[in-house]
């Protein structure tokens, strides 16, 4: 099972290797097998993508918006026309279920690509008119922007910062993570047999010191980064350097409040969906389950009988629920949480273990009850199929509870009453929020975070603010009346 790429990058319209980077080997998780060995970028084949895009973009910022949209709306039938191929990639690289790839990873890029298209002709100025004189406003492309991709949604995320960077006239050099760094070569593979000039969408691979240096280079107007909170801190300090435009979708710890009126199934449904979707390696997952008190002895008895009911095994095989996490390091990490919880005293529901399988990074789905508000799951961010189910009694107690944290990505309700569901939402602290149900992404809608969980917003309307600045021109029509 290989999946070699050409080279490791993707530079100026072609493939690019130098063997003189650092050796990068890709990991299929449900075995640990390698299945591809790529190279970091070297100083010198970053300063090639960079200059690639700088010379690029100003050519692409000058082409019609609807012409730059054409191309985009070809590379999201590419995309979809491919779907079955890509969605087995996306599961060697990162080792979801392809049950998951098929519907959830590029199918969401392909929607991103063909939204930022259709929106592309629509962006433009305003008119102000001040008597005589006026002012027009320009939309513009900023530049150059870095795009800086995570582990867990790699081809999605790099479609979320491409698609509309590219529609409103930017470049972009792009570097995935180097956990799953081929959905990327892809996606630039496609970008060109789309027809896209060359130069426009660059990838190079590598680990922190790559990022670093594309984030530093003073010929890149913004940095776009998914990732954690410290690796926020760290790209947000140094891109303020030379007062770039960010966009930063970091880590969560979100809250998922059960009233004991909403439907048992369905909550069960969304909490698990919440924390076992990709095995749990999700931003936006509702970690922290409130439970009123109510609802808490039957909403535990159906989540044991239903996570112990979902099937772990081979991500390739279509009837996998959930495969493993995406790496050994992951995989050590989650189970300290598991160990940490245990000793702490959280109620262990159900999993807590390593899954019996043969091969892989496999956890078993697991659920911790009678989580207080100052264990370790219920602040940090574990990434894994890890649940922390809490208790509640009043609206205004889980509100409160709800914003006790330094994160802000997130949040759901769930409650057959409308109106308290709006007046609950409306009180937490969170950028993306859902009623009866969760996780649900649409690209027409925008994705971020409030808090330490990021700054900006990525899809939706929104995304033009953050891909284009406004010049405002004030234009004259009569003398010039000088005080001297």
């Amino acid at each position: 099972m290989k999946a070699q790429p050409t080279a490791s990058h993707f530079i100026d319209g072609a493939y690019v290797e130098d063997t003189a980077g650092a050796v990068i080997d890709v990991i299929y998780p449900a075995t640990g097998a390698v299945i591809a060995r790529l190279h970091e970028a070297t100083p010198a084949l970053i300063d090639r993508a960079l200059a690639a895009a700088t010379r690029a973009q100003g050519q692409w910022a000058a082409t019609r918006p609807v012409e730059r949209a054409r191309i985009l709306r070809r590379a999201a039938d590419m995309i979809r026309d491919r779907g079955e191929e890509l969605a087995q990639l996306e599961t060697l690289d990162t080792g979801k279920p392809v049950q998951e790839t098929r519907v959830a990873d590029w199918p969401s890029g392909a929607d991103a690509l063909e939204y930022f298209a259709g929106l592309a002709p629509t962006v433009t100025g305003e008119t102000i008119p001040l008597g005589g004189d006026f002012v027009y406003t320009l939309r513009e492309p900023l530049g150059v922007c870095v795009g800086i991709g995570a582990w867990n949604y790699p081809s999605q995320i790099a479609c979320w910062k491409s698609a509309p960077a590219l529609a409103f006239g930017n470049a972009m050099v792009f570097k995935p993570s180097e956990v799953t760094p081929l959905g990327a070569l892809k996606l630039a593979e496609i970008y060109i047999e789309a027809g896209l000039p060359a130069g426009l969408f660059n990838v190079v691979q590598g680990r922190g010191a790559v990022g670093g240096a594309l984030v530093t280079d003073p010929r890149v107007a913004k940095v776009s980064l998914t990732g954690s909170v410290p690796t926020g801190r760290k790209v947000y300090a140094a891109a303020a350097e030379g007062m770039r435009h960010v966009t930063m979708e970091l880590g969560g710890k979100s809250p998922l409040i059960i009233f004991d009126d909403a439907s048992l199934e369905d909550a069960v449904g969304a909490a698990m969906m919440a924390n076992f979707y990709s095995a749990g390696q999700v931003c936006s997952n509702g970690t922290r389950v409130f439970v009123q008190k109510g609802i808490k002895d039957a909403f535990l008895s159906r989540l044991k009988v239903r996570a112990e009911a979902m099937v772990l095994g081979d991500p390739l095989d279509d009837a996998t629920q959930m495969g493993p996490l995406v790496s050994d390091v992951q995989l050590a990490k989650v189970m300290g949480y598991i160990d940490t919880a245990k000793t702490e005293g959280a109620r262990l529901v159900t999993g807590g273990a390593r899954a019996a399988l043969n091969t892989g990074y496999f956890v078993q789905p697991t659920v911790f009850a009678d989580v207080t508000d100052d264990m370790t799951l219920a602040r940090e961010e574990v990434f894994g199929p890890v649940m922390a189910v809490l208790d509640f009694d009043t609206e205004e107690e889980a509100i409160t509870r709800a914003n006790a944290t330094e994160f802000g990505l997130a949040a759901g309700v769930f409650t057959a009453d409308i109106t308290r569901a709006h007046r609950v939402i409306g009180q937490l602290q969170a950028g993306t929020c859902w009623i009866n149900a969760y996780n649900l992404t649409p690209v027409e809608a925008p994705f971020g975070g409030m808090k330490a969980s990021g700054v900006g917003r990525e899809n939706g309307h929104a995304a033009v603010q953050h891909y284009t600045q406004v010049k405002s021109v004030y234009v004259g029509m009569g003398p010039v009346d000088a005080p001297y």
